[in-house]
């Protein structure tokens, strides 16, 4: 069964887990835990297996030789990049600088059709009004013009986890997070999208279907609409299969897990606390077949599918659990 792999919503495994991805398509195969009800899936990544891989990073530019192997193997991509203005108390490890250059030369190489600029997440905060974003997308828009033909944007959807996350940061420098209203989210909306016209840019909106209109679309970071107007101009099958209220994704697969990612960003959703992802990505083992959890786990897991008479390494291999 073919499918899209999305790599990945829950880490950015260009940045911080290339090698042990690269391993995975050599290997053709990988495993994936489901995060809500602890299942373990082995997934083929042979090419024949897999419609398109759709990468999500805030940096580019240490995949790229990777990319140029990945396309050489027969696999079809495309890419979610992030790119925000949040001030850097919600995301200070982020070289922004050095993720705009990558982007740039991630356009060159493979055209701007194939790159999603998200400018996610629109926090506004004492330190982040109206004033802030139309300056700051403005500046990136400016910036990015020719290099992308897409924006998807989103105000940032506050979970249990995102909502401690930002009282502390409230509690420890005096930031303080606001809760926009449909009202200003769409006067905000409104002023971006007119500079982002300015620059031949086209805006989408995330999970805000209130904001979606004659000059706004509603975004599907995972499209195949995308896939199948860059790789199958024949047509391919493909479902819409929502991973939140309002989101308009189609059907995928995400390889990776949460609480690995350690770039830090206080309203991540896919991180419960910085210091724990920063560990999984100190002790992380890029021999795992999956993504956060040691060799001995994974192989024992393995092991245990292996036992219901389907073989790891050889045979045609679907998605399946024990």
């Amino acid at each position: 069964m073919r499918r899209i792999i999305s790599a990945s919503r829950r880490t950015d495994i260009p940045v911080f887990y290339g090698e042990w991805f690269m391993g995975r398509l050599k290997e053709g195969f990988v495993g994936v835990v489901n995060p809500y009800g602890g299942q373990k899936f082995i997934l083929s990544l042979r090419p024949e297996d897999v419609t398109a891989i759709v990468f999500w990073s805030k940096n580019f530019g240490p995949f790229m030789e990777n990319l140029e192997i990945i396309e050489r193997m027969g696999y079809r991509f495309y890419f979610n990049y992030t790119v925000t203005s949040v001030p850097s108390v919600f995301e200070e490890s982020v070289d922004r600088t050095a993720a705009i250059e990558a982007l740039k030369r991630l356009s060159r190489t493979y055209s701007a059709k194939r790159i999603n600029w998200r400018f996610d997440p629109i926090i506004v905060s004492s330190v982040s009004g109206r004033d802030f974003y139309v300056r700051e997308f403005e500046a990136l828009a400016c910036e990015l013009a020719g290099h992308v033909e897409r924006c998807i944007f989103s105000f940032v959807t506050e979970y249990g986890k995102v909502k401690r996350n930002f009282d502390k940061l409230e509690r420890t420098t005096g930031v303080r997070v606001i809760r926009a209203s449909d009202e200003f989210k769409i006067e905000l909306a409104n002023e971006l999208v007119e500079i982002a016209e300015s620059y031949g840019i086209r805006m989408f909106s995330c999970c805000n279907d209130c904001l979606v209109g004659e000059k706004i679309s509603k975004a599907r970071c995972v499209d195949g609409g995308i896939i199948e107007e860059l790789f199958y101009p024949e047509g391919i099958s493909y479902s819409l299969k929502p991973t939140r209220e309002q989101c308009g994704c189609a059907e995928s697969t995400d390889i990776g897990a949460y609480d690995t990612c350690p770039h830090g960003c206080i309203y991540c959703y896919a991180n419960t606390e910085a210091q724990r992802s920063k560990r999984a990505q100190e002790r992380h083992d890029t021999e795992s077949v999956f993504l956060g959890w040691s060799r001995s786990e994974s192989e024992g897991w393995i092991s245990e599918v292996g036992d219901g008479g389907t073989e790891a390494g050889g045979g045609k291999m679907e998605l399946w659990s024990r």
